[in-house]
This record gives C-alpha cells, structure tokens and sequence, in this order.
C-alpha cells in the first residue's frame, strides 16, 4: 500500500500588520482549499520601509514601492514563493522577475467616514461633520475631496495601522477619520459606538485598486503560477487593469492627489471614475481637481480617454460638457466631463 505523498509546501511573504495578516490567512486558506489538501501554506513576516516609517506623512513621501519592497526582495532572493499585497500599494509595474499571480478578491472599494458621536451632525453637504471639525488622514486624495466639499474642516495626518487609527478618534484626538472600507470589513470590527458613514465612491473617488488583494510571484515558476490561477478573479482583474493602467498614464505617487474606480455597470461595460489634483499639494493652497467619468468597454481606450479628457481641460477646452468619443479600439467609450471644481482656501 501505497504511502499518501505530503503536501507541498508554499512560503507566503506578508506584512505584519492585523489587515496583512487577514488578507494573507485569507489567501492562504483558499489556497488550500482549492488544493483539496495537497498544499500547505506557510507564512512569513517582513518589516517593509512603511512599517518602519509610521511617524512620517505619506503626503512627504513619494516612494512608490514604500509598503512592498522588502517583501518582492524576498520573492527575489527566493526565502519567500509568494507575497500578498494590498494592490493599492503596489508601484504599476513589478520589478523584473516578478508578476501577479493572482487577484482573487475585492472588499467594498469606498471610503468610509467614522465619527465621533459627539462630532456628529446629519446633512453638512454629505459629510455629517459638525462645522470646523478635525479629520484624521495622512492621504492627500481624501484630503483634497474633503476640503473640495467642507472647506471648514481642520485635516490633521493620522498614521498607524487601521485598529490604532480607530482607537485615536475614539480618545477624541480626532473628531472624525477616513479609512477605506475594505480594511474595515476584512478586520472584522465592531464600531457600534462610533456613527459610520460610507462615502458614495462615484464622487468621493477611492485609490486605484483600493480593496483589492494581489497575490505576487516569480516569473516563469508555473507551479505556483498552476495554484494561484485557482483562486484568481478575471472579473477583478480587469476593474485593477483599468483603474492601474490610468494611474500609470499619469505617473502619480503618494504626494498626488489621484483616484479611479471602474464601476462595473452589469451590461459588460464599465464606468471609470477618476479625480486628479495638484501634485504636492498641501493644506491651505487652493484646491483645485479635475473629474471625469468614462463609460465603456476596453481597459486601456477608457483610461486612456480619461486622461485625455483633463488633459484636454486643463488647455483650455469647454469645461462641462459630454463627449461622444471615437477609438480605433473596439469597443463604445462615452465620455462625461464634470463642471470644474471651484477654487476655495482650505
């Protein structure tokens, strides 16, 4: 009688942040799963530049790889077989040897706005914050969209991982914090005691990515390629295609207030959302963004179309109008010009 052959095994590099480590069980246990037990996961923690960094503000640094380089490194010595990514943190193209694997799930893509009961104040223009209140957030994205709408907000840089940011508003150093939606529902916490309002992601635009889980590799090892398919999401795969393809057109970094949501639209089509401000802008300069909406079918001709579309704008074209676009791409790409932002003192 044949003995049964032990699993194989697979080193899994992760930060080790509570959301990190959610994700990569998560990952992990799919893994596994799909394996019907012929693979087992092992988990590896690294200290990325991020993790070491808590005390500076993103808006002051403009390093692109700042949560991932020390675990692709890893991936490339080989002491790890994969690495799992939050994707919004990821620079738009892998180092050389390395590729994605995998996307194999995707949180709610939303902000969320989590408020302190006695900050509380319903309607203020879609954010239920009373008048000059303070908001924690060390993104220049949500910086910029707050002011954008509640110039009377007080913005102060909040780092920290996401149950630490939760527990400052909850000592009332903060009478409100943004946070993304996905971190929230994947740590599965409880904010009875705080008011949680999500931020419509149609016109408070998220991160590139934001929500979603990337499984990196190496290049060419197509075993671990053959298990990772197994747990792959093309329909995922596609909304990260358009949203990190208009990021890289633009070449942003963390000091560029940049966001885009594919929308799946259930007909095959998407609705691309982007904002774009001004790149190393600060509280107390004007704000100043650009918005554009993007109707159909093809990644690259809606991200593309997109940022022809502010690019166009900011040369001077006619501000708020609709635009029926053609392509040599297939494919019906419709596009919707927002009216330009107002400009107001922070």
């Amino acid at each position: 009688m044949s003995t049964p052959s032990a699993p194989v095994k697979i080193r899994l590099g992760t930060r080790s942040s509570q959301l990190a480590l959610a994700q990569s069980t998560w990952v992990g246990s799919r893994l596994e799963e799909k394996s019907s037990g012929g693979l087992k996961v092992e988990f590896e923690m690294i200290r990325t530049k991020g993790d070491k960094l808590r005390h500076l503000s993103l808006t002051k640094l403009d390093d692109k790889g700042f949560f991932t380089k020390e675990i692709e490194q890893a991936l490339l010595d080989k002491r790890v077989d994969i690495a799992v990514h939050s994707y919004k943190d990821m620079p738009t193209e892998s180092p050389a040897g390395l590729d994605i694997g995998s996307l194999p799930w995707r949180e709610d893509p939303a902000d969320l706005l989590l408020i302190h009961p006695e900050a509380y104040s319903p309607g203020e223009n879609g954010f239920p914050i009373k008048q000059g209140g303070t908001v924690g957030t060390g993104s220049v994205r949500r910086q910029v969209q707050l002011l954008e709408a509640r110039p009377d907000l007080l913005l102060s840089d909040l780092r920290g991982n996401v149950p630490t940011r939760i527990e400052k508003l909850r000592e009332g150093r903060f009478d409100a914090i943004v946070l993304a939606a996905a971190g929230v529902a994947r740590l599965g916490l409880d904010l009875s005691d705080l008011r949680v309002h999500r931020l419509d992601p149609t016109k408070f635009i998220p991160a590139p990515a934001q929500g979603i889980v990337a499984v990196q590799m190496r290049e060419g090892d197509a075993e671990i390629r053959a298990y990772l398919e197994t747990i792959h999401e093309p329909e995922i795969a596609v909304a990260a295609r358009v949203e990190r393809h208009f990021l890289s057109l633009v070449e942003g970094g963390c000091n560029l207030p940049l966001g885009a949501w594919a929308e799946p639209l259930g007909t095959g089509e998407m609705c691309l959302h982007v904002m774009v401000g001004q790149k190393g802008w600060a509280p107390g300069e004007p704000i100043d963004i650009e918005r554009a909406s993007v109707v159909g079918n093809e990644p690259e001709s809606l991200a593309w179309t997109a940022l022809q579309l502010i690019r166009d704008r900011r040369g001077g074209a006619v501000w708020g109008r609709t635009t029926q676009v053609s392509h040599s791409q297939p494919g019906r790409v419709l596009v919707t010009a927002t009216e330009q932002v107002g400009r107001g003192q922070a």
